[in-house]
């Protein structure tokens, strides 16, 4: 219907192949890579306590998000999505997680959706994260867009809540979603991400969600103590494991797996991330 999209300029400058893939894989389940890894947490946890001595509070939550986002302001392909056959590539940064305002009880929590430039410093990232968290687990009452759009939905008499959300996917599919839903909708994000080393359990691969722009999703999971290898050694170390999915369509596994060297790098030397980039990279036309 139309080509034009609040979230996303039209990407025209690609290879052939990597042109017709989403195509042959029409949709995001048929697209899924999923990628593990696990790394070594002494570094991260040097980090951690330093800053913390200088009464800055990060967590590993806050180490992969702006590892993230720094990679992705490097690697730009990775902020690109798929809709309707036709790649995109977005303006900002975004990243969706899920906070619970305690851990004792069932509740499903509350999203937030956080838009980075790719230029900030760890700390700045860190310190918009902990001021998210903060607002969104200290009210009682006041719901963020996200909790407003899903309540709206569900205030729906029932047989017409498949037709509505059929209709936003459609509206979607078209890019006639209205730019307020984007804005509110966690799932038109860069990259979700879960950490579940918070609830005590191992990471997961998570699929992307069929509606949204989601291409990355990325769950944390418990540290545990497992054998690596130093040279000819074999050492028992701490390590945080992690789990990726990702929608391989938008580039090849080439820039994939150089993308994911290049994350490993940040996560064990945190410090990497501290001095704020001149300019993102930007991607092709």
């Amino acid at each position: 219907m139309f080509s034009k999209r609040s979230d996303g300029r039209l990407v025209r400058e690609i290879e052939p192949f990597q042109k017709i893939m989403p195509y042959i894989m029409k949709t995001r389940t048929d697209s899924m890579n999923m990628f593990e890894e696990n790394i070594t947490c002494e570094s991260m946890d040097s980090y951690i306590d330093e800053k913390k001595e200088q009464g800055i509070e990060l967590g590993y939550l806050h180490i992969m998000i702006a590892a993230v986002v720094r990679l992705i302001a490097l690697r730009p392909q990775l902020n690109r999505f798929v809709m309707r056959g036709r790649i995109y590539t977005r303006p900002k940064i975004w990243v969706s997680f899920v906070v619970h305002q305690s851990l004792r009880g069932d509740g499903a929590g509350t999203t937030i959706k956080l838009a980075f430039e790719g230029t900030e410093s760890i700390l700045e990232i860190g310190e918009k994260i902990n001021e998210a968290i903060l607002k969104e687990t200290s009210k009682k009452t006041e719901e963020n867009a996200t909790d407003k759009v899903a309540r709206l939905i569900m205030g729906i008499p029932g047989p017409m809540i498949r037709f509505v959300v059929n209709t936003l996917m459609f509206m979607d599919r078209h890019n006639a979603l209205p730019k307020a839903v984007m804005e509110a909708s966690p799932f038109h994000t860069s990259f979700f991400i879960t950490n579940l080393k918070s609830l005590g359990i191992n990471h997961i691969y998570h699929h992307v969600y069929e509606f949204g722009t989601t291409g990355l999703f990325l769950a944390i999971g418990k540290e545990k103590r497992m054998p690596v290898s130093q040279g000819s050694h074999i050492t028992v170390r701490k390590c945080m494991g992690f789990g990726l999915v990702s929608d391989e369509r938008f580039c090849d596994g080439l820039y994939f797996a150089r993308s994911l060297k290049m994350l490993k790098k940040f996560l064990r030397n945190p410090a990497l991330l501290e001095t704020p980039l001149e300019a993102k990279v930007e991607d092709v036309r």
